[in-house]
């Protein structure tokens, strides 16, 4: 019985874990609002897209996964490269696409 419940106390904790949250690329090539909207539309036609923030001074595109779902780092690049961007850089972070906007709009002052 012990085991049973170690099992699903552990498989509990790995779909936790496969919950993006939010997914932080650092983006080279954004110059314009022209190019953050047109990063925000093909991020937004992922089904797992929840929310996107785009920042051209900050050269950074944040996505917030819905519950449960989430977006291979492959499919993120290769959208990105295929606009003519480079992607430098992904992380997935816990922090909320709402701590993400406040956290940009500090470095922005």
């Amino acid at each position: 019985m012990k085991i049973i419940a170690m099992f699903f106390a552990v498989l509990a904790a790995s779909s936790a874990q496969t919950t993006a949250g939010t997914i932080e690329m650092d983006v080279n090539g954004l110059v314009c609002a022209f190019c953050a909207q047109g990063i925000e539309k093909k991020l937004r036609s992922f089904p797992a897209t929840a929310d996107v923030v785009v920042s051209l001074e900050q050269r950074l595109v944040a996505v917030a996964t819905r519950d449960d779902l989430d977006i291979g780092d492959k499919e993120l690049r290769d959208a990105l490269t295929d606009a003519g961007y480079t992607v430098t850089s992904i992380r997935r972070e816990s922090e909320s696409i709402d701590a993400v906007r406040s956290r940009l709009k500090e470095g922005a002052k």
